[in-house]
């Protein structure tokens, strides 16, 4: 029987407040209203961010909501006016759309969007306003314009990247945050260079993909920075060649570094969300032509560092989603997947089912898996 036009009823995993264990309840999924894409979620990874919605954002409004962002499913239906995507298309959702049309889309500097951030800006809460999900008579938010935690979630076609149909679901969903987070954010907004040495400063899931991409990039010295020994092993996988715990050392890593690499690192990552590793991923760079890159989200604190950090010839930058449009690029990286010239396998330390993803949060939230992916339907 056709669930085409019908609301479905389905199983998720819903956070009713901040700190709390997530609840599997049965929700309503309303059909996709015009330019909107239902989508039946098959896996989906626990990722930090969700972690810092649940336990560290304390905006109360922020609630009820479904997690989870990082996923891959299959095409259920289609609202009015959506022309790319077909029921039965393998997608991943976005939680960065790119519109193809306003000005940010249409220029190669950069991968945010307009009509995206009109969607999933809600900053605060990291949700926006408008859902198709109901649980209980109460409408439920959506992390990032996605929920994924959930059997079927519905998203706006400019946040779908339609991708091959022999990707294998399970794998690629790390392809809609963390993968493409980190490696892009060496490949792409860095833009490291061959020969080059690199310091990476987090060894999550995003840290170890920025890794990758800068072993990809050619870079010659990849060293690894952890407070967590146990994962520099990990790190060695994707083409880390030295590891310092700072734990290990009585002077500021940044110290440290210089004394590695006479005089400073010329590409470093931070990838941990914590605004005093931030400043000492700068300070990690050489004078003259240093570049530090924050990929690590956090909205918590301001950064405070000296001028001179920035005059001496620094240059501090950004990345969101590792700088990838989404739609255009992300069926791309799938590819390199298929193809053998991109690790995603390794990433993967946990599967569960969605009725164990307050397991696979605490896994994270004690440094005890890279991701854990949660297998939600056939």
């Amino acid at each position: 029987m056709t669930t085409t036009g019908k609301v479905i009823k389905c199983k998720a995993a819903v956070a009713w407040e901040p700190n709390k264990p997530l609840v599997i309840e049965e929700i309503e999924v309303a059909p996709p209203q015009a330019k909107e894409v239902r989508i039946k979620i098959v896996a989906t990874a626990v990722c930090h961010t969700d972690l810092y919605h649940l336990l560290e954002n304390k905006q109360k409004d922020g609630f009820p909501i479904v997690l989870g962002h990082e996923a891959a499913g299959i095409v259920e239906s289609v609202g009015s006016g959506v022309t790319e995507i077909q029921p039965g298309d393998k997608v991943i959702p976005l939680f960065i759309g790119q519109c193809r049309e306003c000005r940010f889309c249409k220029s190669p500097k950069t991968n945010q969007c307009v009509d995206a951030w009109k969607g999933t800006g809600h900053h605060d809460v990291m949700a926006p306003p408008d859902s198709r999900l109901t649980c209980r008579g109460k409408t439920l938010l959506q992390l990032a314009g996605t929920g994924t935690f959930s059997e079927y979630t519905v998203v706006g076609e400019i946040a779908v990247a339609k991708i091959d149909p022999a990707a294998p679901l399970d794998k690629v969903c790390l392809l809609g945050c963390g993968v493409c987070t980190g490696y892009g954010a060496a490949v792409n907004t860095a833009k490291v260079e061959p020969g080059s040495t690199c310091a990476v400063f987090g060894l999550g899931a995003v840290g170890l993909a920025a890794v990758m991409g800068c072993k990809a990039a050619g870079a010659k010295r990849i060293i690894a920075v952890d407070i967590n020994p146990d994962k520099f092993e990990k790190a060695k996988v994707f083409g880390a060649t030295d590891f310092v715990n700072p734990k290990d050392h009585n002077k500021p890593i940044s110290q440290v570094l210089s004394e590695m690499t006479d005089g400073g690192v010329d590409f470093s990552l931070e990838c941990v969300g914590n605004v005093e590793v931030m400043r000492s991923a700068l300070e990690s760079c050489v004078q003259g032509w240093g570049v530090s890159v924050i990929v690590g989200w956090t909205e918590l604190q301001n950064i405070s560092v000296p001028p001179l950090q920035l005059i001496a010839g620094r240059t501090w930058k950004g990345s969101a989603f590792g700088g990838f449009k989404g739609r255009d690029e992300v069926p791309q990286m799938v590819k390199a997947y298929l193809n053998k010239k991109l690790k995603l396998d390794e990433f993967i330390t946990h599967n569960m089912t969605l009725d164990q993803v307050n397991d696979a949060i605490e896994l994270m939230k004690h440094g005890k898996c890279i991701r854990t992916v949660l297998n939600v339907s056939s």
